[in-house]
């Protein structure tokens, strides 16, 4: 099996990274500063990642301080055009963390329980090739833990050229039809032996939720989390392929040529509650705030969210639908990166929910310096906060 690119994310926690030439603005948001980490700060910071090459990026600290919000490079490829702030971007795998939410959510009002078997759920549907529904529960498919083949992930990388982005960029495929791709695979492991990221594990959470409340799993994430925290930015956009204006435009570096091409018009329906949903700055901090301050999960439901399991990365754990990381300052910060064609989503919040951090690049994959640089932005915003 290739190495999926999100999986390889996952490992390096915060340290995903984007490849661009062009250079431009560098655009400041609100004048008030979080404590320890001012405009000055972030700018450095910033500056840091556009240097390393990538083309657009805007972040957003916020802390009982205040909010802070600022943007480096350019919105269009060779142009001088300034990064919108709170510009709307694909978030990717962060979708995952909220259904994860909604799974436990689920939990804790009697519908389903972590040690269910897929197959109790979804009868027959994951059979054959060695995979066995049966031994599959929905704990191991919120922790990457099933052994389950990526399929999602295989049509990820074939749209790492622009001619795959172009084969696949409408596609139309259901949950079903990429489960069964999965199990046409032989299982990387036995369920519960190791860790390895499986998009497909999120497909199947997803067909969960519409089985254990008779609505769609878009609706549940919107009722139980969207609306409730008033994310008015956010989106579960389906097969829709345009993104909300505003919106810097995205790219995709071509695995092969090694040159950028535009990335921005991309329906993502099919990855689903893998990967769909479209937000800001400002809303995605949000709910990584409410969530790890408390207020979607009870106590009992966010310790099991975050009991966490090892990625094979020194330090690097995984829990329930987001990964755990040590910080520089010796403090714990819970995240989930997200990468699609033309965006790489990082971000972290502090355990008492009190102090996020979000960064949006507008291009993929990207290279190892610029995930550094991207780290170290998180590091010390958030090192500076505590």
């Amino acid at each position: 099996m290739k190495r999926n690119p999100i999986n390889h994310r996952i490992h390096a926690i915060v340290a995903s990274a984007i490849t661009a030439a062009t250079v431009a603005t560098l655009a400041a948001g609100p004048a008030h500063a979080t404590s320890g980490y001012d405009r000055t700060a972030l700018r450095r910071d910033l500056a840091a990642i556009r240097d390393a090459g990538t083309l657009g990026v805007q972040a957003r600290v916020v802390s009982p301080a205040g909010d802070l919000a600022a943007a480096a490079g350019t919105a269009v490829r060779g142009r001088t055009v300034p990064i919108p702030l709170d510009g709307h971007f694909r978030m990717g795998s962060n979708t995952k963390t909220f259904v994860a939410t909604v799974i436990l959510q689920l939990e804790a009002e009697g519908r389903l329980s972590l040690g269910d078997s897929v197959e109790r759920w979804l009868p027959g549907l994951v059979r054959g090739n060695g995979n066995d529904g049966r031994a599959i529960t929905v704990r191991h498919l919120l922790q990457h833990t099933s052994g389950l083949h990526d399929s999602v992930g295989d049509i990820e990388m074939k749209m790492r050229t622009e001619q795959g982005y172009r084969a696949y960029r409408f596609l139309r495929m259901s949950p079903r039809e990429l489960v069964a791709l999965s199990v046409d695979r032989r299982p990387l492991f036995s369920p519960g032996a190791r860790w390895s990221y499986s998009n497909i594990n999120y497909l199947l959470a997803g067909m969960i939720v519409e089985k254990a409340t008779g609505n769609g799993w878009r609706d549940e994430v919107t009722r139980r989390i969207i609306t409730p925290l008033r994310l008015r930015e956010t989106t579960l956009p389906g097969d829709a392929a345009r993104l909300p204006k505003p919106h810097p435009q995205s790219y995709t570096e071509d695995a092969r040529t090694g040159r950028p091409f535009r990335a921005t018009v991309l329906s993502l329906g099919w990855a689903g509650p893998a990967g769909e949903a479209v937000t800001t700055t400002g809303d995605l901090g949000r709910f990584w705030r409410a969530l790890l301050g408390g207020r979607l999960l009870t106590p009992r439901q966010l310790k099991k969210m975050t009991t966490t399991v090892p990625v094979g990365a020194p330090g690097r754990e995984f829990g329930l639908g987001l990964a755990k990381q040590r910080l520089s300052c010796g403090i714990t910060a819970w995240s989930h990166p997200g990468g699609t064609p033309g965006f790489i989503t990082d971000n972290a919040v502090t355990a008492d929910g009190r102090t996020s951090v979000i960064v949006s690049r507008t291009t993929y994959p990207g290279t190892p310096a610029q995930g550094q640089a991207t780290a170290r932005l998180i590091d010390n915003a958030l090192c500076a906060n505590t």
